[in-house]
């Protein structure tokens, strides 16, 4: 039996070398069938010349995907998105 997606996480995850915190959350969207995802990753270092559009592989204990980054809000945190299997 194949593991479904949680709708939520938080808690800490790995990008590239980078240990980050994150709040995670999703859902399944039946008109295209796909997973959808999306959450904050906390203000680092490690993000500094990450730019809105950049493509990064955020890794949890769960799993690992590639996602976007996009906005930065006044907090100094990336908003992340992906679709289908999410790292969590």
């Amino acid at each position: 039996m194949e593991h479904e997606p949680q709708e939520q996480y938080d808690g800490p995850a790995r990008i590239g070398d980078a240990e980050v915190a994150v709040r995670l959350r999703g859902y399944f969207q039946p008109i295209d069938g796909r997973f959808h995802w999306w959450g904050r990753i906390d203000q680092d270092p490690a993000l500094d010349g990450h730019t809105s559009g950049s493509t990064i592989v955020l890794e949890t204990p769960h799993g690992r995907a590639e996602a976007r980054l996009s906005d930065i809000d006044p907090w100094g945190r990336f908003r992340v998105t992906g679709t289908g299997r999410p790292p969590f």
